[in-house]
């Protein structure tokens, strides 16, 4: 199935070093029908449309589910229209938003849609990722606590608890806690006989925190 062309929208300023490199880039992809329409907006113009937007700096490109801002070259906003539908994609601009330093955007961005959360449990299995994505994830993760919207992630948290990496079962354990679902008490207590002290510990805990529910 051909994936649909996002639109994109594009915030610039008069004198803005970056704007026509990201507009040529876009414009680029139009032609190319990567892209599927381009709205150019100048702030000083528009300055309404920019504060509706929260627009505070140029270039400003909404494109497609994705925010971004900055410089970006041809080659990363194909790469970022291409990613626009998909799961990939999700998990790429949450990564991308956390290195940044962006957690308040990323849960702004999973909060429009929490169907978002799901892929993001690939990050949880993947230890190698640096410390401030992985915190970051389960902290969005955990703005979930006790909602259906983690509960329904029980699947997947419970195939974790089964990972080769003992830090992936330790923050699957957790966050089956915080799910807050007497459905997790199966996996939690196969995980208390779990080879590695921390996460028999974790298990430990969140059972506690399901009888405290």
């Amino acid at each position: 199935m051909t994936a649909i062309a996002p639109d994109a929208l594009l915030f610039i300023t008069t004198g803005c070093p970056n704007c026509p490199v990201v507009l040529q880039g876009l414009s680029d992809l139009v032609k190319q029908a990567t892209i599927g329409k381009l709205t150019v907006v100048n702030v000083a113009a528009h300055p309404e449309m920019a504060a509706e937007y929260g627009v505070r700096a140029a270039p400003w490109l909404r494109l497609g589910p994705f925010t971004l801002t900055g410089a970006h070259s041809a080659a990363e906003l194909r790469q970022w229209a291409a990613w626009s539908s998909g799961e990939e994609g999700i998990i790429q601009y949450v990564e991308h938003l956390l290195a940044e330093g962006g957690f308040k955007q990323a849960g702004v961005f999973i909060a429009e849609d929490t169907s978002r959360l799901k892929p993001l449990l690939s990050i949880v299995a993947a230890p190698e990722k640096s410390l401030v994505v992985r915190a970051g994830v389960s902290a969005l993760l955990e703005a979930y606590t006790n909602t259906p919207v983690l509960q329904n992630l029980l699947p997947q948290l419970a195939e974790l608890t089964r990972h080769a990496d003992h830090r992936v079962r330790a923050d699957a354990c957790h966050l089956l806690g915080l799910a807050g679902s007497p459905a997790a008490r199966y996996y939690l207590e196969a995980c208390v006989n779990d080879s590695n002290e921390e996460v028999r510990e974790i298990a430990a805990e969140s059972l506690l925190m399901l009888d405290a529910a």
